[in-house]
């Protein structure tokens, strides 16, 4: 399938999707400084959603307020028609869980533990979270393990592995929670150039197979490929939104055409 063909398919298939998530007026706020300013999305199951944007542009801490990793300030979430309380009060610890089950998250700098094996890392959070047995969080691992070419390093601990690998593991690490969302925060940013291509293969399939994810990444030829739907954040706001053909081809904003040329060129 070419990417005109699979971008096609996947519009199509999303457009009849129910929603899987929904975000009003998202607002983060460190002290004086306002990084999110009102972010709203709403995202149906099956949508690629590549985020692109300057750094400083609020594009992590968009994804990391999402599930709590951040507190926000002030707004609306619902996960699969899950509502998520926000603002007064502190949220109930239950709940953040509960939405953290429900949004795989992907960081740029990997988070393995380096004292446990690559399987070891994949199966802790099946069995201590969501209560797998250790023999079935073993077999769905093995198999995530494969899925993303990495069987044979079930044993091995993470600083014996490449950088790519050691995003594959972590990729596979969110699968095994069985997510209704996955969350990329910058996944190649750490990676020698060489490694990226093994890193955006696996990523790639997972859209080809329909899981809803948003994508914060650098790399614009593979948002453009990838994603059915592309964002474009300046300064804590939605800047520009739409078909990644439109975006990239027809950008509106002075902003996003100077934030594209000046990638021109490199990713």
């Amino acid at each position: 399938m070419n990417s005109l063909q699979f971008a096609n398919n996947l519009h199509s298939t999303c457009e009849n999707a129910p929603p899987a998530l929904q975000i009003l007026d998202l607002k983060k706020r460190f002290g004086d400084l306002e990084v999110l300013k009102g972010i709203s999305i709403s995202a149906r199951a099956g949508d690629a959603i590549s985020i692109l944007g300057a750094s400083g542009s609020g594009k992590s801490t968009f994804l990391r307020c999402l599930n709590f990793l951040e507190a926000p300030t002030d707004g609306e979430i619902w996960v699969a028609g899950q509502h998520v309380r926000i603002g007064s009060g502190l949220t109930a610890r239950r709940d953040i869980n509960a939405l953290r089950a429900k949004l795989g998250m992907v960081f740029q700098n990997f988070n393995l533990w380096s004292h446990k094996t690559v399987l070891q890392n994949i199966i802790e959070a099946p069995i201590h979270i969501r209560g797998i047995s250790k023999k079935d969080a073993c077999l769905k691992a093995e198999e995530l393990l494969s899925k993303v070419g990495l069987i044979e390093k079930r044993d091995a601990y993470p600083s014996h592995l490449s950088g790519g690998q050691q995003q594959r593991i972590a990729i596979a690490r969110a699968l095994a929670m069985e997510p209704e969302i996955l969350l990329f925060d910058e996944p190649t940013s750490a990676l020698d150039p060489e490694l990226v291509g093994e890193v955006l293969k696996v990523i790639r399939s997972l859209a080809e197979e329909g899981r809803t994810m948003l994508i914060v990444t650098h790399e614009l030829s593979f948002a453009r490929q990838v994603s059915n739907r592309t964002i474009f954040l300046h300064q804590g706001l939605i800047e520009e939104d739409g078909k990644p053909d439109d975006i990239f081809e027809s950008p509106r904003s002075p902003r996003l055409k100077k934030f594209l040329s000046s990638h021109v060129g490199g990713h």
